[in-house]
């Protein structure tokens, strides 16, 4: 469990980290490469595409092969990748290998995720999740500190061989026998990647009268499975939906470009394109999926109101929180004048109070229950972008760090306890789908976000990078206050020793069992 815990916290922060320090080295790669503002725009947005459209596949891949391979996969390529971008040659070459680290960046993310789903009783998932947002805290808190180091003294490709040997060495950790099945997981046959299931023996069910005894019948070949039971193929391991996927993997990669491009300059009659061709692509996936044997989206999770609801709150939460952080950059750089450190400075309480606030989660949780713990961190959240919505050009350092500090606050306490409801509420085996339906969220909010507060800066050019005269953040507060309602539909009580998540529908001919 250490390995895998390992695994998945150093995975989680290399992804943060590359990020962060991304940003800081992109002036510096344009003029090295002689590139386009356009060109380098595209080293974030192929990545991110690449990412948001196929975390689900990811996950169900880490369902039917084994997390812990997929993960694998995903770092060794992630550190070939990145190798790769610092040797580049030319600006072409540096989109293309982004793009493909975005490809194994959605292969490793949602295992990092399944990996703990199924080495940790789901009692105890808590504080592994914490564990894990502790680390991607810190890691996107050195971001811009580490990336300015490397940049100033050794060159932006400095930046991405930084990610190279952690990735590479928990890689070759994930392939390790230790890290790779729990003994007493309840549902092993959802995760373990090592060979088909034996076949089960028929066993004699008696009739409704009680009076005779009969073998079970076997479904005709071809039917879809019987509710509660996942998809499986010949092997006994979860079915994929290759057209499900082309067409989910369709529709998000849509909606995330058009995010793109609404927060850019003239960029929203592609973003209005973008957006009409992923609502054909989604319309076509729902309707796919109600026709599917084999949905991509298992409806035992999509039945599921905890799961959906934390999937939710997560969704708002980060839209909220990194559009009222696009906001307060440029206020504090454009509008009182700061440097990029100064500004760091600023609003650091949010990464201190993100990494402290991490561990005191879990036993929240066992306390006061997820749906406490959750609205009051939401709660937090909006508390803290409404604060900032009143500052005008004379504002100082305490009020800018009191609101960041709530931001921090409420965001981890939300985030902590929605991932664990959402990991935990899922069958194990539909861990690698809720993970990357789980990490598609943290994509999509933040574009989101940052879209939504493009578009609204924009209404008032004079003074809408001055909080108190623009539209933007009482808009990203609005957005934040939709996290509340979600997390009143989380549990309302932690889940003790010895219950099991959802599982879908009930057994034909069982009693319907209870459960706060």
């Amino acid at each position: 469990m250490n390995r895998t815990l390992a695994c998945s916290v150093v995975g989680a922060a290399v992804v943060a980290l590359d990020g962060t320090v991304l940003t800081v080295a992109q002036p510096a790669l344009q003029r090295d490469l002689g590139a386009e503002v356009g060109q380098v725009q595209w080293t974030s947005t192929g990545y991110l595409v690449a990412v948001a459209s196929l975390l689900v596949l990811a996950g169900r891949l880490g369902d039917r092969y084994g997390h812990h391979r997929v993960f694998a996969v995903g770092a060794l390529g992630f550190a070939a990748a990145s190798t790769g971008i610092a040797l580049a040659p030319g600006i072409g070459t540096v989109i293309a290998l982004r793009v493909l680290q975005g490809v194994c960046g959605a292969l490793l993310q949602p295992a990092t995720l399944g990996m703990l789903r199924t080495a940790f009783p789901p009692e105890r998932l808590a504080t592994p999740i914490a564990v894990r947002t502790v680390a991607i805290g810190l890691a996107a808190a050195a971001g811009p500190l580490v990336g300015g180091t490397l940049v100033s003294s050794y060159g932006w490709r400095a930046v991405f061989l930084l990610g190279v040997p952690p990735t590479l060495a928990i890689g070759l950790l994930a392939l390790a026998p230790s890290t790779r099945r729990r003994p007493d997981s309840p549902d092993r046959r959802g995760s373990d990647p090592l060979g088909p299931l034996p076949m089960p023996r028929h066993r004699p069910t008696a009739s409704p009268d009680h009076r005779t005894v009969r073998p079970a019948e076997a479904a005709p070949l071809g039917a879809p499975p019987p509710p509660g039971r996942r998809p499986t193929d010949s092997s006994g391991r979860p079915a994929l939906d290759p057209l499900g996927a082309l067409l989910l993997a369709a529709a998000l990669g849509l909606l995330v470009h058009g995010l793109d491009e609404a927060s850019r300059p003239d960029g929203i009659g592609t973003a209005v394109l973008a957006w009409g061709a992923a609502l054909g692509a989604g319309t076509a996936f729902a309707r796919h999926e109600r026709r599917a044997a084999d949905p991509l989206l298992p409806p035992a999770l999509l039945r599921s109101v905890p799961v959906v609801a934390g999937l939710a709150a997560l969704l708002a939460a980060s839209a909220a929180l990194f559009g009222t952080l696009f906001v307060a950059t440029y206020f504090l750089q454009d509008v009182q004048g700061l440097d990029p450190l100064d500004c760091a400075l600023r609003v650091l309480p949010l990464a201190v109070l993100m990494v402290l606030g991490a561990p005191l989660c879990p036993p929240l949780q066992r306390r006061f229950g997820p749906r406490r713990t959750a609205t009051v961190g939401a709660g937090l959240l909006t508390l803290g972008v409404l604060l900032l919505s009143r500052l005008d050009t004379t504002a100082g350092a305490a009020p800018v760090g009191v609101a960041a500090a709530l931001l921090g606050a409420g965001f981890v306490t939300l985030m902590v306890t929605a991932t664990s409801v959402v990991v935990h509420r899922a069958p194990e085996a539909h861990a690698g789908v809720a993970g990357g339906l789980q990490q598609t969220a943290m994509n999509v909010g933040p574009a989101l976000g940052v879209a939504t507060a493009t578009l609204l800066l924009g209404l008032a050019p004079d003074g809408g990078f001055v909080p108190v005269r623009g539209a933007a953040l009482p808009a990203l507060a609005a957005i934040a206050v939709l996290a509340v309602p979600a997390a009143l539909a989380l549990p309302g009580r932690a889940d003790r020793p010895g219950t099991r998540p959802d599982t879908g529908a009930p057994r034909p001919g069982g009693r319907p069992c209870v459960r706060s």
